[in-house]
């Protein structure tokens, strides 16, 4: 199965792909700091924070590199 072979499927059960995608993103940024989130799906920081906006999140705290002790 491939993207496009998914997006094809989608369409023919009468699932519209691009919200269900953006609705996983959007859950995701709750669980996961939106850094974290656009680093390994490849998206922007900016859309990812965007997105973390607009789905309520709260993870205004974050600070990114390395925590070790």
């Amino acid at each position: 199965m491939n993207p496009v072979g998914l997006q094809v499927h989608l369409r023919e059960i009468g699932v519209p792909p691009q919200r269900g995608r953006t609705s996983a993103i959007r859950q995701l940024v709750l669980q996961a700091p939106a850094p974290v989130i656009a680093k390994a799906l490849g998206y922007h920081d900016k859309t990812a924070t965007r997105l973390v906006t607009e789905a309520g999140g709260t993870w205004s705290r974050y600070a990114p590199g390395v925590h070790q002790r």
